[in-house]
C-alpha cells in the first residue's frame, strides 16, 4: 500500500502542507517586519510593555527576560517567566510591543487559571512523543501491510495526542491575543494605529498555529483512512 496511492497520498499532503506554511511564515515575516519598524506611540519596548501588563494584573513576582532568537518569544508558566526574544525585548515598535503583550496574555491566563492552557501544559509531554514518532510508526506499518496493523495503530494514537495539543492551543493562542489588546487599550499604550498594527502581527502569528493544526487533522485523517484499507 505504501507504494501505492497511500503513499502518494502522504506526499500529497506533506507538500501542501510545506507550501502552505512557506505562505504563512513569509506573511507572518513580512507583517512582523513591517511593524517592527514602526515605532509604538509611547515609545515604550517591548520589556516595558510587559512588565507594565504584569504590574497592572498584580504579577509583580512573574520576570520577564530577553532570550536569543527572533520570535523565539513565549511564557514559561513553570518557572513562571516571560521570555522575550533580544529585538522584542528591547525595540520600542509597534511588533514588539504586540508580541510582549500577547506573552503576558498567558501569564494572565495561567494566574487566572485558564483552562486551555492547563490542558496544553498536561498534554504537551505526550504530544511531543507523538509529533516525534507518531508519523514515524505509522509510515513503518503501512509499510509492513497487514502485519504493520498494530504498529500504524500505536502511531496513530501516538499522533493524535499531537493533534490535540494543536487544536487545544488555538484558544489559548487566539485567548492571549485578545487579552493583549485588551490590556494594551486599558492602559492607554496603544493609539488607534499602533492597535491596527498590533492586531495584524498577532492575526498573522495566530494563522501560524492554524496551519499547523490544519495540517495535523489531514495528517491525522490520511492515517486513519489507511488503517481501514
Amino acid at each position: 500500500m505504501i507504494f501505492g496511492f497511500g503513499y502518494f497520498g502522504y506526499y500529497v499532503i506533506g507538500i501542501v502542507a510545506f507550501i502552505a506554511s512557506l505562505a504563512i511564515q513569509g506573511w507572518l515575516k513580512n507583517t512582523y517586519g513591517t511593524w517592527m519598524k514602526r515605532a509604538n506611540t509611547a515609545g515604550l519596548s517591548g520589556a516595558e510593555v510587559a512588565r507594565a501588563i504584569l504590574e497592572a494584573n498584580g504579577l509583580n513576582d512573574v520576570q520577564v527576560v530577553a532570550v536569543p532568537g527572533q520570535l523565539s518569544d513565549h511564557y514559561d508558566p513553570s518557572q513562571r517567566v516571560v521570555r522575550l526574544s533580544a529585538d522584542n525585548y528591547r525595540s520600542a515598535s509597534v511588533a514588539g510591543m504586540a508580541v510582549a503583550a500577547h506573552e503576558t496574555g498567558h501569564a494572565i491566563q495561567h494566574a487566572r487559571a485558564f483552562a486551555p492552557l492547563a490542558w496544553r501544559t498536561a498534554i504537551l509531554p505526550v504530544a511531543n512523543i507523538g509529533s516525534q514518532f507518531g508519523p514515524m510508526l505509522a509510515l513503518f506499518g503501512l509499510f509492513l501491510g497487514v502485519a504493520g496493523k498494530p504498529l500504524l495503530g500505536v502511531g496513530i494514537a501516538l499522533f493524535a495526542a499531537a493533534v490535540v495539543f494543536h487544536l487545544v492551543t488555538l484558544p489559548v493562542e487566539f485567548d492571549a491575543s485578545r487579552r493583549a489588546l485588551v490590556q494594551l487599550q486599558r492602559l492607554g499604550l496603544v493609539t488607534g494605529s499602533d492597535q491596527g498594527g498590533a492586531r495584524k502581527v498577532l492575526t498573522a502569528a495566530a494563522m501560524t498555529y492554524v496551519a499547523a493544526a490544519a495540517t495535523s487533522i489531514a495528517y491525522l485523517l490520511y492515517f486513519l483512512g489507511a488503517s481501514r484499507r
